[in-house]
């Protein structure tokens, strides 16, 4: 009776030491190096989401491998909330770009939410001559296998966007993979390579400087950051859509009550009127879906990518 009387009062006690989620700083891996477009996503986000939470979110970056490196860390992670993964387009490419990875897409996750959908800008270097679009489709049927492009590597949006182009413009370009965003965007800026997709916010400053030329968009509609530029779909190919994605994710098994609390937080972020000008001045469309609806839109372009990767026959070198 004592004993029981005993572990009563341990397990009240226990339970009145218990703090809310999160009673202290949270870690948010990166899978990609600083300066790329999924680290300035990141950056934005947490700088607002971490006084949502009222606790410090720091940004752990682990390039390489198309974010498998910091998506393996983050899947082997204590499942208590204090372990997040900000995932781009790779994470539904990679199963069908590698043979094999060291963690499941679907099973070793808990999807939180799809924070936004961004859109890729095609800009060339100001040494091509070409100054639009349908230009620069001429002038590359016309030179075959002589037009080098960059991207931030295999399967990367920068690079499945490209392969995407090329398959329906029916042009020949070389790729050249690096392994970050941001050195894609500094191999275009010193003309190593003269033509690439980037994210809006790697590509449009430079743009605006005069450094790079845009001349279309990937996404289905006209970005509000960089309206004057057309749509690859507006320009003869109507339906072109190769759009990235900033998605936040947690180690499968974590509690239910984080994942809604942290839904819940970058739902609150996104309504934000200083969030939602930041999100267009960065070429994003707000999306915070729930979890279930991230979960189905993972399964979804996980077909979808897969499905392409292997029509093109495209693999890691």
């Amino acid at each position: 009776m004592r004993l029981v009387s005993l572990v009563a009062v341990l397990l009240i006690a226990s339970a009145s030491l218990a703090q809310p989620y999160p009673s202290k700083s949270v870690r948010m891996i990166v899978g990609f190096a600083p300066g790329g477009g999924t680290d300035v996503t990141a950056r934005a986000v947490v700088q607002e989401l971490s006084e949502a939470l009222g606790q410090r979110i720091v940004i752990d970056n682990r390039p390489g491998a198309n974010g498998v490196i910091g998506t393996d860390l983050a899947a082997k992670s204590p499942p208590d909330g204090y372990t997040l993964l900000m995932v781009n387009l790779g994470h539904t490419v990679n199963p069908g770009m590698y043979g094999k990875l060291p963690y499941d897409t679907v099973r070793d996750f808990a999807p939180v939410t799809l924070v936004a959908m961004l859109a890729n800008i095609l800009v060339t270097h100001p040494s091509l001559p070409p100054r639009s679009f349908p230009e620069f489709v001429r002038f590359a049927r016309s030179r075959p296998g002589a037009i080098h492009y960059g991207s931030g590597g295999h399967g990367a949006s920068s690079h499945l966007a490209v392969e995407l182009l090329k398959k329906t413009t029916r042009i020949d370009l070389v790729h050249v993979p690096y392994k970050s965003g941001g050195q894609s965007t500094a191999a275009i800026l010193t003309g190593d390579v003269a033509v690439s997709f980037n994210t809006i916010p790697s590509a449009v400053p430079h743009v605006k400087a005069g450094r790079l030329r845009a001349i279309g968009v990937s996404s289905p509609q006209r970005s509000a950051s960089a309206p004057e530029v057309p749509t690859i779909a507006e320009m003869g190919y109507p339906g072109f859509s190769a759009s990235g994605l900033a998605g936040l994710m947690a180690p499968a098994g974590t509690p239910a009550e984080a994942i809604a609390r942290l839904h819940a937080a970058v739902v609150q972020v996104v309504k934000l009127p200083r969030m939602q000008e930041r999100f267009t001045t960065l070429g994003m469309d707000a999306v915070a879906n729930t979890p279930l609806e991230f979960a189905q839109f993972i399964k979804a372009d996980l077909d979808k990518w897969t499905r392409l990767v292997s029509e093109l026959k495209l693999t890691l070198q």
